[in-house]
């Protein structure tokens, strides 16, 4: 019986080797093997340049056996054989040991002066000679093939494929040729008229050549059509759910005149920006509407998201629907409360009860707050995952409002909507989304923008500190700490760490320590840093405290709200302090190693400063040298203060992979040759082709090889996962 692409990889290639591809790439299944797609093509009759190997690096490289050499070892028991291989120009050596000189006969007679092969190992360097120690190895059998495709073979690719220690990638082509050899036929997910029209192979041709092509010229159309596949099925996933979505009855939440929205507008001491005005606009009307509002609004640090936000809920309260707003941290939860409560003031504040319900709460506070929230008193509630838990219910709950989204599951986020009848989904985040991303990530959320900022505010000045160019700056950065604080202002040193000595850093600290960083770690812990400024001859004396994710919440949150009140100069911090911290009173935000960080949470870093009146200086604290990717990124930091181009620039500079994985989005594991950065246009079309499929066929009836290839491609788990963002 033929296989299929969902069948398992026990029945296609063994239980052994099952288990061993399941351990090293997390494969199960015929499709699994087949869109592990090979990395790059060597060519048999074109030799690999053995000067250009990266010392360190374990390399795949083809090339010709010059000379072989078997003796036994002059210091110890046991025998040692040498094989010099070459290109040509370079050459290198392989090094076999053995026990005795017997156990290398068999290898003898394989490694034979002008056979080549595929050669896999480390490079090392032993007294200036470029070698491999005990490579792996395939030989081609040259001698029996030159004689009747002499040509054939020298102008056929050799897939080289992402491999592992357990796993080489011959042993990997030849798994792959053999589910190719008894597969059967594999569904199209293109529409013809589109395949013809673009020029596309058919899947099954597709798979064939990406992994065994007969000439180069074989490759490209392939990965074209897979692409083509790829961004098909996740874009149909997408609108099929945004589809659903907008099948569902939702209740209307209208403003009424008089109530409690004009009543807060009128009340606010300040007219609203432009873009808080429209997407406003934006959101109310989508609260009146028959279907579930699901909007993602992005928005700079400061740019006034959680006022649109609030507004949002109290056009809901009006119908006595409760709004819920979970946020990713205590500190952030404790936060919200405070803002929204002030915002609305003593007069609105009684009518909605705004309500925290936090994990941290006592027992006693924690049941108070609940009853409120279950009798429907509490109109407005905002917390963390405690709001997820069985226990916590609700009279009716009418909007959801995700804070800073990228932090949480989807799991977490549809336990939340879980909690009301199809309630209407709000979606903020601070980190501004490159479009390519968003279309491929957010598909399914209709995406509102807030780009201008609120005025009267003093903007941020943002300057590099490079140690590497300038050691002495680095006394001159806490020198100007102080000379803030003498002027009555306040200031953040944020580290990488919490404590150096026993590696301890936040959980959800982003990493992008270089290699050389890893082997030695940050330099600067909280611990440390607070130690080396209680002997500082400037800052010795100013109030200073520290702030990490291992403090109890409540401790937090005291320590936030005395630096709040102005009771603390300078707060030195993890990342902890990276969203939703409002003290406009703060002009200075340091931070130490900064090429440890990401763009986003450097320039996420950096809002927490320029708040108010108050004119904000960054400085970013660097050793990374120039011209090297952790200086890269810390230098468009410094270059610009608009998040949208940083986005695209933090794109470029990681790669998408990052950026995606960064996303809870479940769509992630689908991306196998899809680029979201060069394949923009191709996401485009695909969406195009995708809102026409599902608008005439959303249950793809009509359909079936789409269907199936969704089936097989997107997993149970991405398919809930989208259903869920």
């Amino acid at each position: 019986m033929p296989l299929r692409l969902d069948s398992p990889l026990a029945v296609a290639v063994g239980d052994g080797n099952a288990k061993t591809l399941q351990k090293a790439f997390g494969m199960s299944t015929v499709w699994d093997l087949l869109s592990h797609y090979p990395r790059r093509y060597a060519n048999r009759g074109e030799l690999t340049p053995i000067l250009d190997l990266p010392k360190g690096e374990t390399v795949t490289i083809v090339a010709e056996v010059m000379k072989v050499d078997v003796r036994d070892m002059k210091n110890r028991r046991g025998a040692m054989m040498t094989v010099d291989i070459g290109d040509g120009v370079g050459r290198m050596v392989l090094t076999f040991f053995a026990k005795f000189r017997g156990q290398l006969e068999w290898r003898e007679k394989e490694l034979r002066v002008g056979r080549r092969g595929v050669f896999t190992g480390k490079v090392g360097d032993y007294r200036g000679v470029t070698q491999f120690a005990h490579p792996q190895y395939e030989m081609f059998d040259d001698e029996l093939r030159a004689r009747t495709q002499a040509d054939v073979l020298v102008t056929t690719p050799l897939p080289i494929y992402p491999a592992t220690a357990a796993l080489t990638t011959w042993q990997i082509e030849k798994m792959i040729g053999t589910v190719l050899d008894e597969l059967g036929p594999v569904p199209e997910p293109v529409p013809d008229a589109v395949r013809l029209q673009e020029g596309l192979v058919d899947a099954r041709v597709a798979l064939e050549r990406i992994h065994r092509p007969s000439t180069k010229d074989e490759i490209a159309p392939a990965i074209r059509t897979l692409r083509m596949h790829e961004a098909l099925t996740l874009q149909t996933a997408l609108m099929q759910q945004r589809y659903l979505v907008r099948m569902l009855d939702a209740t209307a939440r209208p403003a009424k005149p008089g109530g409690l929205l004009e009543r807060f507008d009128a009340a606010l001491p300040f007219e609203l920006t432009p873009d808080q005005e429209s997407v406003g606009e934006t959101i109310a009307a989508d609260l009146v509407g028959g279907a579930p509002m699901n909007r993602l609004v992005q928005g700079e640090v400061g740019s006034g998201k959680t006022l649109v936000a609030l507004r949002a809920m109290l056009q809901v309260a009006e119908t006595g629907g409760q709004a819920a707003l979970i946020a990713p941290t205590e500190v952030l939860a404790a936060q919200h409360l405070r803002s929204i409560t002030k915002m609305l003031g003593p007069k609105l504040a009684p009518l909605v009860m705004p309500t925290l319900l936090t994990g941290q709460m006592s027992a006693p506070e924690r049941r108070k707050a609940a009853l409120r929230v279950a009798a429907g008193q509490a109109l407005i509630v905002v917390g963390t995952h405690a709001l997820l838990g069985e226990k916590t219910t609700f009279a009716d709950l009418g909007l959801v409002v995700v804070d800073e989204q990228h932090r949480f599951g989807v799991e977490q986020r549809e336990a939340l909507r879980a909690k009301g009848t199809s309630p209407h989904a709000l979606v903020l985040t601070a980190t501004p989304i490159p479009r390519t991303v968003a279309m491929t990530v957010f598909g399914d959320l209709d995406i509102s923008v807030i780009r201008t900022m609120p005025s009267g505010r003093a903007g941020i000045e943002t300057f590099v500190a490079p140690l590497a160019d300038h050691p002495g700056w680095f006394t001159r950065v806490w020198e100007r700490a102080a000379e803030e604080i003498e002027k009555g202002r306040q200031v953040f040193a944020v580290c990488a760490a919490i404590d150096t000595d026993d590696g301890a850093e936040e959980a959800d600290q982003e990493h992008f320590a270089d290699e050389e960083q890893e082997s030695r770690g940050p330099r600067w812990g909280v611990v440390q840093l607070l130690a080396a400024l209680s002997t500082h001859p400037k800052l010795g004396a100013v109030r200073i405290a520290g702030l990490h994710g291992r403090m109890a919440a409540d401790e937090k949150d005291a320590i936030m709200q005395a630096f709040a009140r102005g009771e603390i100069d300078l707060l030195v911090a993890t990342t902890v302090i990276e969203v939703g911290v409002d003290v406009p009173n703060a002009s200075t935000m340091i931070v130490l190693e900064a090429d440890r960080f990401g763009v986003s949470q450097l320039h996420q870093l950096r809002g927490r400063i320029g708040r108010g009146g108050v004119p904000g200086l960054c400085l970013l604290v660097t050793e990374a040298e120039q011209g090297t990717p952790a200086r890269d990124r810390v230098d468009a930091v410094a270059a610009t203060l608009d998040g949208f181009v940083l986005a695209e620039v933090d794109l470029d500079l990681r790669g998408e992979g990052d950026v995606l994985g960064a996303r809870q989005s479940g769509a992630k594991s689908s991306l196998k040759l899809l680029r979201v950065i060069k394949d923009a246009d191709l996401i485009a079309q695909a969406r195009a082709i995708a809102e026409e499929i599902i608008e005439a066929d959303p249950a793809l009836q009509q359909h079936d090889g789409l269907r199936a290839a969704m089936a097989q491609r997107l997993s149970i788990d991405d398919r809930a996962a989208l259903a869920k963002n």
